[in-house]
């Protein structure tokens, strides 16, 4: 298997006055790759300009940022032909590596704009090299910008950043410098199209915690209501427990919950409500074992929820 350690840059509108803005609001301008092999070692590399279609004015963050003139793109070539010669570049048997969790989400975006073939029906496995860094080298939670990565890694710099192509090159660089594989096997997970069905759902161990990624439901209610949702199961022992804390919110988007597995301890439960592209909704639910003290605080999260939600229902709800 090969890695395609991939970096994007995109242009905006400058004024949100155009139609367009809705369906498409990062236009790519650039696309570059390197192809890794399955021992991580440089063996192909991509970079292609792209004219813009929708926004002929170059956003000045953007502009700022990437340094690159809009009658520099003129040359490029149509977003649709470049993403042919792309996947045709990538090959058959690959995973996709990025700096960070928004880059696959703004491809199949600008695929959906114009009409392409979907790269998949359903989430996307990928590797986050931003996360992966932290966990080799921080605390699993820090998200460290690409420059300093490279600076900690005493990698040297020896083509500007802020471009597709060398966000690219740095990212696989990075990724190459990871020596233990173990770290590789946290993948993440794109989910612009999420699990069509119960069947395609999305559930996962990792070595600290268990990740499930529901099917869409059409509202929040919904899916609050299905038993995978809201259950509470030992991924170790495969044991449904019984809740010490039932779900409960602090802010309508989050939900937590503490479990009590007999043989394994304190399990936490989260709930993150998340909106699909058609507007329904679909759950990121992830469970993982905590201590007592931490459970205790949960505790007290809760007792605070409640009491800023009985001070903030309307005096017909307090009756």
């Amino acid at each position: 298997m090969n890695y395609i350690v991939l970096g994007l840059e995109w242009n905006q509108s400058s004024t949100g006055q155009e139609p367009e803005t809705a369906a498409l609001p990062f236009e790519i301008i650039e696309i570059g790759a390197i192809k890794l092999n399955h021992e991580r070692v440089m063996v192909s590399e991509f970079s292609q300009l792209i004219r813009p279609a929708v926004y002929h004015v170059m956003h000045r963050v953007t502009s700022k940022l990437i340094h690159m003139r809009m009658e520099e793109l003129e040359r490029g070539k149509p977003f649709p032909q470049v993403a042919e010669e792309f996947l045709r570049w990538c090959g058959e048997d690959y995973i996709f590596c990025t700096w960070g969790p928004l880059d696959l989400t703004e491809l199949q975006r600008n695929f959906r704009y114009y009409d392409l073939e979907p790269l998949a029906k359903g989430p996307i496995a990928f590797l986050d090299v931003q996360k992966l860094f932290s966990i080799a080298y921080e605390d699993r939670r820090s998200r460290r910008a690409l420059e300093w990565a490279v600076d900690y890694l005493e990698i040297e710099k020896d083509i500007p950043f802020h471009r597709a192509f060398s966000d690219a090159y740095y990212t696989a660089r990075v990724l190459a410098a990871i020596s233990d594989p173990e770290v590789l096997k946290n993948v993440s997970y794109d989910v612009f199209h999420p699990p069509m069905s119960r069947e395609e759902e999305i559930k996962v161990q990792f070595d600290t915690y268990f990740k499930y990624i529901s099917r869409t439901f059409p509202d929040k209610a919904a899916a609050l209501a299905d038993r995978e949702v809201s259950s509470s199961k030992c991924y170790l022992c495969r044991r449904n427990l019984r809740k010490k804390i039932k779900w409960f919110t602090p802010n309508g988007r989050h939900y937590y919950c503490v479990a009590y597995c007999e043989k394994h301890g304190y399990l936490k439960g989260k709930i993150r409500i998340r909106k699909a592209e058609d507007g329904q909704i679909y759950v990121v639910k992830t469970t993982r074992f905590i201590t007592r003290e931490e459970m205790e605080k949960l505790a007290e999260r809760r007792s605070h929820a409640r009491q800023m939600h009985a001070h903030t229902r309307k005096p017909s709800e307090k009756k």
